[in-house]
C-alpha cells in the first residue's frame, strides 16, 4: 500500500521540477513510511511513497522497464498467475513483487491489462514510445486517485487531495456544489470535490492522455450488472457463494509481513476470520475495540468467535467520545467527512497496526447482499407503491405526511412522517432521500440565498436518482444496491477505510469486495439477498456451519459515537461557535442565523441536531485547512 503522485505535460514535453513531485509525495508520507522515490523525464515526473508488503527489499518505485515507468498504489492478488503467463510470452522479470506485472502486462495487452487484474489499485503508467500517460483505478474504488489540470498546461495527480495541495499552481477555489453534496450525504462523493477543478478518477475507469491531444474524459473499463439472474437451489447457490468468499479471503492472505483481521463480532468480519482460520496453518491474529457503553460493546461476541477459531486475539477498550481525534481525521480526510464511525475505524486501525501490517476487513457485504435496514424499508415501500395508482398515492400519503407531526423524540413506530412522505414519492426519489443526512428542505433553510443561486439547480439527490434509473437491473432492490455500489461504497465506506488505515501505515484489504464475488451476488434472486426481512440471507444460511446463530442473526450494531451528547457537553461551546466562525461567515455558504438556531435548539434539548452539528463542525474545520 502506498501513495503516488505525478505531473504530466500533455501539450509539450516541458521539464518537470523534481522538487514539486517530491513535495507532493512528502505530503502523503503516512501512506508509505518504508521508502520514497522520484523519477523525471522530459514532460513527465512520477513520485512514490512505499509501504512494503511483498518483495520487501526489491520492487522500488517508480519502476522502469525500457520506455515504460509506473508508480502504483495497491495490491494485485493474482500477480503470480499473470507473471507466469507473461514469462511464457517471453517477459523477463527482475523483481519478485506485483508492480513489475503492470509494466510487462501493459507491453503485452495495453489497456485490456485491467480486465485481467484482480486487486485494489490506482496507478500511473508512462509510455515514452507513444507519449502516453495512463491512469487507472480498481473496479470498486478501494484505492483513491485525484487529478487536476493546472494553469501551466500540466496534469497533476495524487492519491490524496493533500498531494495536489502541495503543488504551488493549484488554486484553492471552493466548489459550492460539493458543499451541497456534503450537507446532503455526509461526504463529498467521487464525482465532486471541494476544490474547484479537481477531479477524482471514478471507480472502474481509466484516463489515457496522449501527448498533443489534450486531456480526454475518463473511460469506464468495468461495470456491475444486476440484469441477470442465477438459477439453482439455495443450497447450490450458497455453495457457490461460499466458494467465491473463500477465494476472496485466500487471495488476500498473501503477504511478506504480519497479517491479521479486524474482528467486530458481527457477521461479516466473523465470516472473514472463519475462512482465514480454515486456510491458515497458524493462528489468525485478530483485534477488536470495545466501548464501556451498554448495548454498543461487541467484545463478548468477538471473543466468542476468537475462541471458536483459536485466534491470537487482542481487544482494547477505547473511549467512544475521544474528541481529540477530530483534527487528526480532518487532516487525513482533507475534504469534510461526517461519518462519525470514522473515529472508531481509526482507533481499530491503530490497534491493528501495533500487531500487523495488513488487516482483512468485512467491508462490502452489506452493499452487495442487502444488509442495511434501508433496503428492507425500500422493498416494503415499493410493495405498497405497487398497490395503487401514483396519482392517488401522491395525494393520499402526501397529504398525511405533510399533516403528521415530525417526532424525532418518539419511539420509532410513531415516527411516521418520513415513511408517509416516502410512500408519496417515487421509489428512486424516496431512496435518494433515505440515504441522505439532510433533506433538500433542510438544506434550503441552511444554505444562504447566494449559495442556493450558485448551485444553479444542482441537487445532491439527483445523482442517486440518475444512477437508479440507469441501473442494469430488474428490481427496485437491484437499483438501490447498484446506486450504493456506485456512490456510497467508494464515497463513504472505502474512503473511510482507506484514509484511517493509511493514516497509521496499515494496509486494509476487503476480501468480500473481490469482483468475482460481487458480480456473482448481483445475479442472486432478490429473495436470496433479502428474505423475510433478513438481509444477507443466503450468506448467513451458508455460514451456519461456521458460526453460531447468535452471531449470524443478532441485530447489527456498528461503531457508535455519541455526537448528540457531545454537543450538549464537551463540544457545546464549539456548537455555538459555529455561528461565529470566521471561515463560515466569510464564505457566505450558510445562513448563519439558521446555524445559530440549530445549535441553540440542540443545546436546550428542544431538538436533536447532533448529526447536523457534526457535519457543520467537520465542514468548518476542513474549510479552515483548505481555504483558511
Amino acid at each position: 500500500m502506498c501513495g503516488i503522485a505525478g505531473i504530466f505535460h500533455p501539450e509539450t514535453p516541458k521539464p518537470v521540477d523534481p522538487s514539486r513531485v517530491a513535495a507532493m509525495i512528502a505530503a502523503q508520507a503516512h501512506r508509505g513510511p518504508d521508502g520514497e522515490g522520484v523519477w523525471t523525464a522530459p514532460g513527465v515526473g512520477l513520485g512514490h511513497r512505499r509501504l512494503s508488503i511483498i518483495d520487501l527489499e526489491g520492487s522500488p518505485q517508480p519502476m522502469r522497464s525500457g520506455a515504460l515507468a509506473v508508480t502504483y498504489n495497491g495490491e494485485i492478488y493474482n500477480f503470480a498467475e499473470l507473471r507466469a503467463d507473461l514469462i511464457r510470452r517471453g517477459a523477463v522479470f527482475v523483481t519478485e513483487g506485483d508492480t513489475e506485472v503492470l509494466l510487462h502486462g501493459w507491453r503485452a495487452w495495453g489497456p485490456s491489462l485491467l480486465e485481467r487484474l484482480n486487486g485494489m489499485f490506482a496507478f500511473a503508467l508512462h509510455d515514452a514510445d507513444t507519449g502516453t500517460l495512463f491512469l487507472a483505478r480498481d473496479r470498486m474504488g478501494v484505492k483513491p486517485l485525484h487529478y487536476v489540470e493546472l494553469s501551466d498546461g500540466s496534469l497533476a495527480f495524487a492519491s490524496e487531495l493533500k498531494g495536489l495541495l502541495a503543488h504551488p499552481l493549484l488554486r484553492r477555489v471552493p466548489d459550492v456544489t460539493a458543499i451541497e453534496d456534503f450537507l446532503a450525504l455526509g461526504y463529498v462523493p467521487d464525482d465532486a470535490c471541494m476544490i474547484a477543478g479537481v477531479r477524482k478518477l471514478p471507480a472502474g475507469h481509466f484516463l489515457q492522455v496522449q501527448r498533443w491531444q489534450g486531456v480526454p474524459r475518463p473511460r469506464r473499463w468495468w461495470s456491475l450488472s444486476f440484469a441477470d439472474r442465477a438459477t439453482g437451489s439455495a443450497k447450490a447457490l450458497g455453495e457457490q457463494l461460499l466458494g467465491h468468499m473463500r477465494d476472496g479471503v485466500r487471495s488476500r492472505m498473501v503477504a511478506d509481513v504480519p497479517l491479521g483481521a479486524f474482528l467486530s463480532g458481527g457477521v461479516d468480519s466473523s465470516a472473514v476470520v472463519a475462512l482465514m482460520a480454515e486456510a491458515s496453518k497458524a493462528a489468525v491474529r485478530t483485534c477488536t475495540i470495545g466501548f464501556d457503553e451498554a448495548g454498543h460493546d461487541e467484545r463478548d461476541h468477538a471473543a466468542a468467535v476468537a475462541r471458536r477459531f483459536a485466534t491470537d486475539h487482542h481487544a482494547q477498550v477505547v473511549r467512544p467520545d475521544d474528541a481529540a481525534l477530530i483534527d487528526t481525521l480532518v487532516h487525513h480526510f482533507d475534504e469534510p467527512f461526517a461519518d462519525a464511525s470514522a473515529l472508531a475505524t481509526y482507533q481499530v486501525a491503530a490497534l491493528a497496526r501495533s500487531r500487523v501490517t495488513v488487516a482483512l476487513s468485512g467491508d462490502g457485504a452489506d452493499e452487495m447482499l442487502a444488509g442495511y435496514r434501508r433496503y428492507r424499508f425500500q422493498a416494503a415501500e415499493e410493495r405498497v407503491r405497487g398497490l395503487m395508482p401514483a396519482r392517488w398515492r401522491r395525494a393520499g400519503f402526501g397529504t398525511l405526511g405533510r399533516l403528521y407531526p415530525k417526532a424525532d423524540w418518539a419511539p420509532r413506530p410513531l415516527r411516521a412522517k418520513t415513511t408517509l412522505l416516502a410512500l408519496a414519492a417515487d421509489g428512486d426519489e424516496a431512496y435518494a432521500r433515505a440515504v441522505g443526512v439532510t433533506t433538500p428542505e433542510q438544506r434550503a433553510r441552511l444554505l444562504s440565498p447566494a449559495a442556493r443561486h450558485a448551485l444553479g439547480g444542482h441537487r445532491a439527490e439527483d445523482r442517486y436518482i440518475a444512477a437508479m434509473r440507469a441501473a442494469p437491473a430488474r428490481d427496485a432492490l437491484d437499483r438501490a444496491q447498484y446506486a450504493d455500489m456506485m456512490i456510497w461504497l467508494p464515497g463513504d465506506i472505502l474512503t473511510k477505510v482507506d484514509r484511517t488505515s493509511m493514516a497509521v501505515g496499515l494496509e486494509a484489504r476487503e476480501p468480500l469486495l473481490d469482483h468475482r464475488l460481487v458480480e456473482f451476488c448481483a445475479t442472486l434472486p432478490v429473495a436470496m439477498r433479502l428474505h423475510g426481512g433478513e438481509g444477507k440471507w443466503l450468506m448467513k444460511r451458508s455460514l451456519e456451519r461456521y458460526l453460531p446463530r447468535d452471531i449470524l442473526y443478532r441485530p447489527k450494531m456498528g461503531f457508535v459515537t455519541p455526537i448528540s451528547a457531545w454537543f450538549r457537553n464537551a463540544l457545546a461551546d464549539e456548537a455555538e461557535g459555529l455561528a461565529r466562525s470566521r471561515i463560515l461567515v466569510e464564505s457566505g455558504w450558510l445562513d448563519m442565523a439558521e446555524v445559530a438556531r440549530i445549535a441553540a435548539d440542540h443545546r436546550s434539548g428542544r431538538a436533536d441536531h447532533g448529526r447536523t452539528l457534526w457535519q457543520l463542525m467537520m465542514l468548518e474545520r476542513s474549510a479552515r485547512r483548505l481555504f483558511g
